[in-house]
Formats: C-alpha cells, sequence, structure tokens
C-alpha cells in the first residue's frame, strides 16, 4: 500500500502545483519539480521511490513524449534536420568544455570529469516542450529546432556513453568498433522509423497494397476499428512499442515515443464509409484523450520524481555551493549563446527564435542521470562532491527553462494559449 499511498500525495501535489500554475502564469513542470523536492526533503515522499513509481515515471515521459510528437508535423521535423545541425553541434560542444573546465579546475580528475561534461550534454528535451506547449509555443518553428537539435544530441551522447564509459572506468580504450556500432544503430533505428511510415502504416495505399492481409491490417484500419472505440489504445500501444524499439537500439524510450507520435498523421483516423467530420472527431478526442494523460495526471508524475532527485544534504552542498553556482552560470551563458547564435547564423532562426532555442536547451534530466547514475552508482568514477555538484545544477537549469521561457515570450508577439 505505501506506494499507493507515495501515489495519492503525488497527484495531490500535482493537483496543487496546477492551482499554482494558473495563479502565477509559469507552468506547471517548474512547479511539479519543486512538489517533488519539497516532498522528498520533508520526508513526506521516500528518496527511493520504489519500482512501482519508477516505472510510472518512465510511462509518463513516454507519453509526454508521444503528445508533443502526436501535435507536430513529420515534414516541418525532417526539414528542420537542415537547419538544426549547428544548434546541436555548437549547444552540445560549448556546455561540454565549459563543464570540463570548471569540474577539471576543482578536482583535476580526468576521467570523473569527461563523465561530468557528459553529464552536462545533453538537452532535457521533455521539460523544454512541456514548457513550450504551456506557452502555446510547441508549434513554431524554434520548438521544432529544439526538438531535432535535441535528438541529434541523443545519438551524439549515446556514442559518447558508448566511448567514455570504458575509458574513464579504467577498462577500454577508444575503441572504433564501438564507435561504428553506435552510428548503425542510430542509423538502422531512423531507417526502420521511415520504413512504418512511408510502408506499414499506409499499407492499403503504400508499397504493401497489393500483398493479401498485409494490406487490410494498416493503421488506419486499426484506429477505426469498431468505430475508434480503441483509437486510443492502438497510439498509446503504438508509442510503447516504438519507445521499446528505440531502447532496444540504445536510445532513451522518449525518443522512440516522440517519433511514433510524428509518424502519425490525421489522415488514419478517417473512415472509409463515413464523413470526414467523423474522422477528424476521432482524431480530436484521440488527441484529447491522449494529453489528459500526458499532461495532467501521468506525465507529471515524472516531473516529481526527478524533483526528488535532489536531496539537500545541507553540509555536502555547503562544500559544493561555489563550484555548483559557477558551473550553473558557465553553462548557461555558454548554452544560450552557443545555441542561440549557431541558430541564428547556421539555422537562419530569427534573433527572438534564435534565443528562445537558447533557452530551450537549457534543461538537463532524462541522458544527465543516466550518465550520473553510471559514473557515480554503477562504476564510482565520480565523488560525492561532483554529484551534488551536478545535481544543483541541472536542478537549477531545469528551473530556468520554464522561467526564461515565459519571460521571453512577449518577444515573439504570440498570445497566450
Amino acid at each position: 500500500m505505501q506506494d499507493l499511498e507515495s501515489l495519492a500525495v503525488i497527484w495531490t501535489a500535482v493537483f496543487v502545483a496546477h492551482y499554482l500554475a494558473g495563479k502565477t502564469r509559469l507552468t506547471p513542470a517548474l512547479w511539479f519539480l519543486a512538489m517533488g523536492c519539497l516532498l522528498v526533503n520533508t520526508g513526506i515522499l521516500p528518496e527511493d521511490p520504489g519500482i512501482f513509481l519508477t516505472d510510472l515515471s518512465q510511462v509518463g515521459i513516454i507519453v509526454i513524449m508521444f503528445a508533443l510528437g502526436f501535435e507536430e508535423s513529420s515534414s516541418a521535423f525532417l526539414q528542420s534536420i537542415k537547419r538544426s545541425w549547428g544548434i546541436a553541434f555548437f549547444g552540445a560542444l560549448v556546455p561540454f568544455i565549459v563543464a570540463y573546465s570548471v569540474i577539471y579546475n576543482r578536482w583535476g580528475d580526468a576521467n570523473a570529469t569527461l563523465m561530468c561534461a557528459l553529464a552536462m550534454t545533453a538537452t532535457a528535451v521533455s521539460l523544454t516542450m512541456v514548457s513550450l506547449r504551456t506557452e502555446g509555443l510547441s508549434k513554431t518553428a524554434a520548438a521544432t529546432g529544439i526538438m531535432t537539435s535535441a535528438v541529434l544530441d541523443d545519438i551524439a551522447s549515446l556514442a559518447l556513453v558508448a566511448i567514455l564509459v570504458p575509458m574513464a572506468s579504467g577498462g577500454a580504450s577508444l575503441d572504433a568498433m564501438g564507435v561504428a556500432i553506435v552510428a548503425i544503430k542510430a542509423v538502422a533505428f531512423f531507417v526502420l522509423i521511415t520504413a512504418m511510415a512511408v510502408w506499414l502504416f499506409p499499407a492499403s495505399s503504400g508499397p504493401l497494397r497489393n500483398i493479401p492481409i498485409i494490406n487490410r491490417f494498416n493503421l488506419r484500419y486499426l484506429l477505426t476499428l469498431q468505430d475508434g472505440e480503441h483509437a486510443t489504445l492502438t497510439v498509446l500501444l503504438l508509442a510503447l512499442l516504438v519507445a521499446l524499439l528505440g531502447h532496444a537500439f540504445g536510445f532513451h524510450p522518449a525518443v522512440g515515443a516522440y517519433m511514433a507520435g510524428l509518424i502519425i498523421s490525421e489522415e488514419y483516423f478517417a473512415f472509409g464509409d463515413k464523413s470526414e467530420t467523423d474522422g477528424q472527431t476521432l482524431y480530436e478526442e484521440t488527441r484529447r484523450i491522449v494529453d489528459s494523460v500526458a499532461f495532467s495526471w501521468i506525465g507529471p508524475v515524472f516531473f516529481v520524481i526527478l524533483g526528488g532527485r535532489l536531496i539537500i544534504h545541507p553540509e555536502i552542498m555547503a562544500s559544493v555551493i561555489d563550484e555548483a553556482i559557477i558551473l550553473t552560470t558557465g553553462l548557461f551563458i555558454g548554452q544560450v549563446l552557443s545555441a542561440g547564435l549557431a541558430a541564428r547564423f547556421t539555422g537562419g532562426f530569427e534573433w527572438n527564435e534564435s534565443w528562445l532555442i537558447g533557452f530551450g536547451m537549457l534543461g538537463r534530466a532524462e541522458l544527465a542521470f543516466v550518465v550520473m547514475d553510471i559514473a557515480y552508482v554503477e562504476h564510482s568514477i565520480i565523488n560525492d562532491e561532483m554529484f551534488y555538484t551536478l545535481m544543483f545544477t541541472a536542478f537549477a537549469l531545469n528551473l530556468l527553462v520554464p522561467v526564461t521561457i515565459r519571460l521571453w515570450k512577449p518577444r515573439l508577439n504570440i498570445a497566450d494559449p
């Protein structure tokens, strides 16, 4: 019963966070993080959330990213890759250099510094996209640029994890074969996603239309089965399966879930023997339910659990507060400038969009905590002081994401949602 009691506390906190978000006009994600930190450090929630809540939070981030992909246009995403390579490259390189410089200057351990710098490189796109959605900015060109840059960063970060963890733990040297395998798996995953979008989903009208039996079981057939009664189950199952597929290829499941939402279009909800309005109604109803799950009750669990990762031990925090402030300040300046200037000069974004992209690239969560877990828990590469410096910095940067996006929004001349 303890897990259910904790879930009741979390959902109560989520309800309060939604209320406070409405009163303060700040994104709910900021309040979810704050609630998680408060509840864990006051002992109301346990420091270790347990298997049930940990897995539920993973379901939450999968549904969140699927919902965000569901709202996005696949053609806009693909076009954005051409504009986003510079944002991904420079927006990762500069934070890596900043983190490496600060950590090495303080502790002087090259192997540990490599892991710390890697942890501070990849962007936490989930927090950014939720913040953008709250402000009515999730369908802007800047939002798509952030998402594509973050996906490219994820690929690069996964490759670096494969390379640097064996090196930092002393178990291996640079392995060209390992790098090649990571690259091949990344390409294979996106080839599979493309095949699903081009061949499998539109089976009755695509290249598979002449194959008996298979041509009937296209995505539209499944979504409109029994008058669309199971459409929500179908899309959520698809999100989970593609998330698991992405995980099998070495990506965070959230990346796979986003890609699943990206390749589902409104046309798949059209009934063959009913009016176009019926298909639109089914599509809108499915989106409404998915958004409710993602942003109202399951998705927020992820952010509450994430906020609870910052356990405040005064003696350790006091010993690293200077380094944490320096690292946070350096990463803030370096990330915003590198991503913002890259967006302007390599992506051709307007200045107001470019700085929004810079602010949107500040968050640190999924991959950062994966790397910290590997380096701190599994291999003991980094010490307690380094770990708390990274945790404080990640939490501070996550808080800055919704605040900076909210403050910058008036410069975009976009009305409140």
